[in-house]
C-alpha cells in the first residue's frame, strides 16, 4: 500500500500593509513554524520521498518538511513537478488586481467547468493531481509519499475522487464548504491511501498539534 500525504504550504509573507503580494511569494514566520509542526506530525510516518509544487510557498514547506523526515539517512530530496502547482496563481496575468483574481477564482468555484484565462479549470486541476497519484504509483513500490501543494487544488481533487456521502463521513466542515480556507487550512494534511485498487481518503485538513521545537 501506498500512502499519500498531500500538505498545504504554510502561511504566506505579507507586504507591510498586509496585502498579499502578487507573484511568488515565499513563507512567513508564522508558515515556517507550520511546516516544522506539519514536519514533526509526517516525521512519525516511514516516508520516502517529497514532492512539492514549483511555486515558492511550496517548495519552502517542502524544504522544511524535508529535512525532519529522513530519519537517520538525514534530508530527503525534494522532488518539483508542476503536476502540484495550483489551479490558478495571482500574478500569472499581468496586471490583473487582487480583487479581479478574487472574482476568478470564486468563478472557478461556482463552476468547476469553467476555464480562466490562465491555468486549469477545478475540474482539469483535480484531474492534474490524479494523474500525479498516478505516475507515483507507477514507481517502485512507496510506503508513503508527501506531496506539498495548494488548497485549491486539493479541493479540486477530493472533489473529483469522492461522493458527498464519502467527504461527509470523513470530514464534514470540508463537504460543506470545500473552498474556504478553514476547510483546508494552511500546514494541514489531507492523507489518501492506495489499497491496490483505489484511492481512499483518510483525513482531510488535519492540523498537527504538537509544539515546534
Amino acid at each position: 500500500m501506498t500512502t499519500f500525504h498531500f500538505v498545504r504550504h504554510g502561511k504566506i509573507r505579507r507586504d507591510v500593509d498586509g496585502a498579499i503580494p502578487p507573484g511568488d511569494p515565499g513563507l512567513s514566520t508564522a508558515g515556517r513554524e507550520q511546516a516544522l509542526r506539519t514536519a514533526q506530525e509526517l516525521a512519525r510516518d516511514e516516508i520516502c520521498c517529497v514532492y512539492s509544487s514549483p511555486l515558492k510557498r511550496a517548495t519552502e514547506t517542502a524544504d522544511v518538511i524535508a529535512a525532519h523526515c529522513g530519519g537517520d539517512a538525514g534530508k530527503l530530496h525534494v522532488e518539483v513537478t508542476p503536476a502540484l502547482r495550483e489551479r490558478i496563481n495571482w500574478g500569472d496575468l499581468p496586471g490583473q488586481s487582487h480583487e479581479d483574481f478574487q472574482a476568478l477564482w470564486e468563478k472557478c468555484n461556482a463552476n468547476r467547468k469553467f476555464v480562466p484565462p490562465f491555468g486549469d479549470s477545478s475540474i482539469d486541476a483535480g484531474a492534474r493531481l490524479e494523474s500525479f497519484c498516478l505516475n507515483v504509483l507507477r514507481e517502485p513500490p512507496q510506503d508513503a509519499v508527501i506531496a506539498v501543494t495548494h488548497g485549491g487544488i486539493i479541493a479540486d481533487f477530493l472533489l473529483n475522487l469522492c461522493s458527498e456521502k464519502e467527504l461527509q463521513r470523513v470530514n464534514r466542515e470540508f463537504a460543506e464548504a470545500p473552498f474556504a480556507t478553514e476547510s483546508l487550512p494552511e500546514g494541514s494534511i489531507t492523507t489518501l491511501r492506495f489499497d491496490g485498487y483505489s484511492l481512499k481518503v483518510l483525513a482531510i485538513g488535519e492540523i498537527a498539534l504538537q509544539h515546534a521545537h
